[in-house]
C-alpha cells in the first residue's frame, strides 16, 4: 500500500472512529451528563485499541508477532494521526475571527472589560503557579526542564490544539516529552473543567450567588441537548451558500480564505524570523521568531484577511457559520488524533509532575473563580466568570456550555461579553502571542524573568479588574 493511499485510509478510519465516539455518547447518559465531546470519547477509543494500551496488553500475555501485537491500527496509521494535530491547528486559529465582525476597540472595552481583565488574570496567574512550582519543586526534585513552567498555560488555557501546536518547539529544545504532558494536562483540564463546572454551578445556586438562576433552577438540559442530537423541528441551517455551486462550491471558497490566512500568517512568520536574524540573531544567539510555531500567525493571517474582506469584498462572500463549522471539523480531527497517540508511558514516567501540574492549575483556576470573580466583575459576576473557568480548564467550548446552563435565556451579558473578550484574549494568551513565545522566553532568558513579568501583568490586570470594574 503506497503513502498517500494510507493517509487516506487514515483519515476514514479516523471518521469512523469519531462516528463510534458519537454513538458512544448517545447510549451513555453518565457521559452525556459530563458534557464528553464525542472527539474525546472517539481519541481514548482509538488510545485504547492503538499499540499504547492493547499492543501492550497482548504483547505482555506472551502473543508476539500477532496482527494486534501492536494494536489494531497499524504504525504507519499512527504516525500519519500523529502529525494532524499539528497541521490542523494552523486551520483552528486561522478560523477564529474569519466572517467575524470585528468592532472598535472601545466597544469592546466598554461591554467585556471586566471578563477581559479577569480572563487575562487567570491566563497569567497559570504561568506564575505554574512556574513557581517548576522552580521550587519539580526542577530541583525530579529534574524537570524549566520550560515545564509553561505547561500549565499551554495546556489548560491553550487546550489540545495549542499543546499539539507547540510540540515542535518543546522537541526543539530538547524536551519532546513536554508534547505528551501537554496533551495528557489539557484532556484532565477538559474533564474536570466540566465536572467542576457543574459542581460550581450547583453551589451558586444554593448560595444564592447566581443572578439568573434560583433554588427552584433545575440543573439540566433537554435528552436532545444531553445526547448532542438537535430536535429535527429545531434543526438551522449549518451556513449560508455565498457563491453559486456551478462556479465554486461554497465551502471550497471558504477552505480557500482558511488557506489564504494561513499563508498571511506564514510570510509575517518568515518576516519577523528574517528580521529577527538581521536585527539581534547574529550578534547575540537569541532566536525567539524561529521557534514560534505557525498558528498564531495563521491568527493574524485571518485578521488581516477579514479587514480586507471587509473593506473590498462588496459580495460578502464569507460567511462565519461556514468558517466555524470548518473550524469545528479541524478541531474534532484535531481532538481525536491527539488523544489516540498519545504516549502513555511518557506521562507514567513522569507522573508526579504530572499530577502536581494538574492539581496547581485546577487549584489556581478555582481560586480565580470563587476569590476574584465577584470582587473583579460588578455585574452578573457568576454568569461571566463561569465563562473564564470554563475557557481556561482546556476549551471554549465548555465555557460557552457553563453559560449557557448559568443563563439559559441569555439575561445576562455574559455570552456577549464572552465573545468580545476573545477579541483581545486569544491574540495574546490562550494559543496567542505569547503562548507561542513562552518556552522560547524560558529558555533562553531563564524561568525567574518570566515568573518576574508574568507575576507583573497578572497583578496589573487583576488591580484593573478590582480596582476599576470591581468598584463600579
Amino acid at each position: 500500500m503506497t503513502s498517500a493511499s494510507m493517509v487516506g485510509i487514515s483519515f476514514l478510519v479516523l471518521g469512523v472512529i469519531l462516528l463510534i465516539g458519537k454513538w458512544i455518547r448517545v447510549v451513555s447518559p453518565p457521559l452525556q451528563k459530563l458534557f464528553i465531546p464525542s472527539s474525546l470519547i472517539g481519541g481514548f477509543l482509538a488510545l485504547f485499541l492503538g499499540p499504547e494500551v492493547l499492543g501492550k496488553i497482548v504483547t505482555s500475555a506472551g502473543y508476539y508477532g500477532t496482527f494486534i501485537s501492536g494494536g489494531l491500527f497499524p504504525q504507519e496509521m499512527i504516525d500519519i494521526w500523529s502529525a494532524l494535530p499539528g497541521i490542523f491547528i494552523n486551520l483552528i486559529f486561522a478560523t477564529l475571527f474569519l466572517g467575524k465582525k470585528i468592532p472598535a476597540i472601545k466597544d469592546i472595552w466598554f461591554l467585556a472589560g471586566p471578563q477581559i481583565a479577569h480572563g487575562q488574570t487567570i491566563a497569567w496567574g497559570q504561568y506564575v503557579f505554574g512556574i513557581l512550582a517548576t522552580i521550587l519543586i519539580l526542577t530541583p526534585f525530579f529534574g524537570m526542564d524549566p520550560t515545564a513552567g509553561a505547561l500549565i498555560e499551554i495546556s489548560f488555557e491553550g487546550g489540545h490544539g495549542t499543546a499539539a501546536g507547540m510540540a515542535a518547539t518543546y522537541e526543539e529544545f530538547g524536551f519532546a516529552e513536554a508534547s505528551d504532558l501537554a496533551l495528557g494536562l489539557a484532556t484532565v483540564g477538559i474533564l474536570f473543567g466540566v465536572v467542576l463546572g457543574i459542581l460550581l454551578l450547583n453551589y451558586g445556586i444554593r448560595t444564592n450567588k447566581t443572578a439568573v438562576l434560583n433554588q427552584s433552577s433545575e440543573i439540566f438540559l433537554d435528552e436532545n441537548y444531553q445526547t448532542g442530537i438537535i430536535d429535527f423541528d429545531s434543526r438551522e441551517s449549518a451556513g449560508k451558500i455565498t457563491t453559486r455551486p456551478e462556479s465554486i462550491e461554497p465551502l471550497s471558497l471558504h477552505f480557500a480564505y482558511v488557506g489564504v490566512a494561513i499563508g498571511i500568517g506564514y510570510i509575517i512568520l518568515h518576516l519577523l524570523i528574517l528580521a529577527e536574524d538581521i536585527l539581534w540573531g547574529q550578534s547575540t544567539g537569541i532566536y525567539l521568531f524561529s521557534h514560534i510555531p505557525l498558528f498564531p500567525m495563521a491568527m493574524i493571517g485571518g485578521i488581516i484577511l477579514q479587514f480586507l474582506l471587509d473593506r473590498f469584498d462588496r459580495y460578502h462572500t464569507l460567511d462565519r457559520d461556514i468558517m466555524m463549522r470548518i473550524q469545528g471539523l479541524s478541531l474534532d480531527i484535531l481532538i481525536t488524533s491527539a488523544i489516540a497517540t498519545l504516549s502513555l508511558a511518557v506521562i507514567g514516567n513522569n507522573l508526579v509532575p504530572f499530577l502536581i501540574l494538574a492539581f496547581v492549575g485546577i487549584a489556581w483556576n478555582l481560586i480565580a473563580f470563587l476569590v476574584l470573580g465577584p470582587k473583579m466583575i460588578p455585574s452578573y459576576w457568576f454568569e461571566r466568570s463561569i465563562g473564564n473557568f470554563g475557557q481556561s480548564m482546556g476549551m471554549t467550548a465548555s465555557g460557552l456550555l457553563l453559560m449557557r446552563i448559568a443563563d439559559p435565556a441569555n439575561v445576562s451579558p455574559a455570552m456577549e461579553g464572552f465573545g468580545y473578550k476573545q477579541l483581545l484574549f486569544e491574540p495574546i494568551v490562550g494559543g496567542g502571542i505569547f503562548t507561542a513565545a513562552s518556552v522560547p522566553l524560558i529558555f533562553y532568558f531563564g524561568p525567574v524573568p518570566m515568573l518576574i513579568l508574568a507575576a507583573f501583568v497578572m497583578l496589573f490586570w487583576s488591580s484593573i479588574g478590582i480596582f476599576y470594574f470591581g468598584r463600579k
